[in-house]
């Protein structure tokens, strides 16, 4: 029987609808017919990404089974990062429990897509604020030093405190930098938090070293509350720290 691979204008099959649907009758009638499920969109994204980002349990569980690995591996990326970008912590469990890698990268093209260079399912997790997802990954042994710019930096330039305790408990590198643009010793995560004391007294709580801000070679200078953040002068005072 010929193979059901109709497609709309944006080169998605009858079988990805069905999946983006969430109705597992009609993947079941499409696969008894000979949809497949390898058919990737002109984004090159398969149903199973589909079906994950858009949370449909029922439908990922049945499209888990029938996807190749070839298709998943030339689609570049896997259905952990849709099911982490969509926030679904079902569905990322159930992908966890079937043995998708959690470490699993964007390829470079897809990554080159996105502004902040993400590539881990982790970062998708972290830089949503959704704290459930980022623990269930956590706990499934994701790494979250992966990315160029790390989940941790991500955490902290966004105020997210309870992910920021949840990636420091996981051994999440505090003294991180983002070397990408960063050419400097100045620490990255101390430059996205200085004006929040408490998002800094949890970085100094969990082991940063402060002693590289005295290292920094670079002219500027300016005061914030009790820091004074200079490259002429890293004398500390009675009322203030020196940084640079």
């Amino acid at each position: 029987m010929k193979q059901p691979r109709w497609a709309s204008c944006n080169g998605e099959s009858v079988l990805m609808d069905a999946a983006g649907s969430g109705n597992p009758d009609c993947v079941d009638l499409l696969l008894e017919h000979g949809a497949s499920p390898d058919l990737a969109s002109l984004t090159g994204h398969l149903p199973i990404h589909r079906a994950a980002f858009e949370g449909h349990y029922l439908v990922l569980k049945k499209l888990i089974s029938v996807t190749s690995k070839m298709a998943l591996i030339e689609s570049g990326q896997s259905p952990v990062h849709s099911a982490a970008d969509g926030g679904h912590a079902q569905c990322l469990q159930l992908l966890v429990d079937s043995g998708f890698d959690v470490n699993a990268l964007l390829d470079q093209t897809i990554s080159d897509n996105y502004s902040d260079m993400r590539r881990s399912a982790l970062y998708f997790a972290v830089s949503n604020g959704d704290v459930t997802c980022t623990e269930m990954l956590l706990n499934a042994g994701a790494k979250p030093d992966l990315d160029p710019l790390q989940c941790l930096l991500v955490a902290v330039r966004a105020g997210m405190y309870e992910i920021v305790r949840i990636l420091l408990a996981s051994r999440a590198n505090v003294n991180c930098y983002f070397t990408e643009v960063n050419d400097t010793l100045f620490p990255t995560a101390l430059q996205y938090c200085l004006k929040d004391e408490e998002m800094m007294r949890l970085l100094l709580n969990h082991g940063y070293d402060v002693d590289k801000c005295f290292h920094c070679h670079h002219d500027f200078h300016f005061y914030m509350g009790n820091f004074y953040v200079c490259s002429e002068s890293c004398k500390a005072t009675p009322d203030a720290v020196g940084l640079c």
